[in-house]
């Protein structure tokens, strides 16, 4: 997971579900995380990209953000609440999620991430509360 765009400390977040799930990161901090995944493998039966791998994709990069904001203070994040909207099916290729924060607190950090296709196109909008612990 470490590039010139993701520290170090990134490898505690590593997680079985985002591998099995082919998530990549490509930035993280606490005022962005950028991350993609695979349509390939994380389909429903229609053939289109399942809804809850869109979830695990927003809840994985916010989650990653408040990770990012909490440090600072010696604090952890663990996610309280998710909210996602499905806009536009993703049938193949890679989707990719960007996290940006809408609220960074002493107690909770509020995310929203926006899921876009290859085209650019938004297939997803979620908005996650992570508390700070």
């Amino acid at each position: 997971m470490t590039t010139a765009a993701v520290p170090e400390w990134a490898e505690e977040l590593s997680s079985e579900l985002h591998d099995a799930m082919g998530i990549r990161i490509t930035h993280l901090s606490a005022d962005r995380v950028v991350g993609t995944m695979p349509v390939e493998g994380n389909r429903q039966p229609m053939g289109l990209l399942h809804g809850g791998a869109s979830a695990v994709l927003v809840e994985g990069l916010a989650s990653m953000g408040a990770v990012a904001h909490a440090r600072t203070s010696g604090r952890a994040a663990v996610g309280v609440d998710l909210n996602i909207t499905h806009i536009r099916s993703a049938q193949s290729g890679v989707v990719t999620g960007v996290a940006t924060p809408v609220h960074l607190g002493s107690r909770i950090a509020v995310y929203e991430v926006e899921i876009t296709d290859e085209q650019g196109r938004r297939t997803a909008l979620g908005r996650i509360t992570c508390q700070l612990v």
